[in-house]
């Protein structure tokens, strides 16, 4: 299935963004992801499916001042 993170398209078979954040290695905190242009609270990632064209955005915060 092809998805766009971060407007670059991506070949991936996992199914759900839990899987996709396992799947990049992405950090326990710190992150947020969005799909479609909806945020997904991480604890709602198991069960927020992904779909053939989907549009992920991750970002990762900053410290800094």
């Amino acid at each position: 299935m092809k998805i766009l993170i971060n407007d670059k398209e991506t070949d991936t078979s996992v199914s759900t963004l839990a899987a996709l954040a396992e799947e990049l290695n992405l950090p326990a905190k710190g992150v947020a992801v969005a799909v479609g242009g909806k945020m997904v609270p991480r604890t709602e990632w198991t069960d927020a499916a992904l779909h053939e064209g989907d549009k992920v955005i991750i970002i990762n915060a900053a410290c800094g001042g």
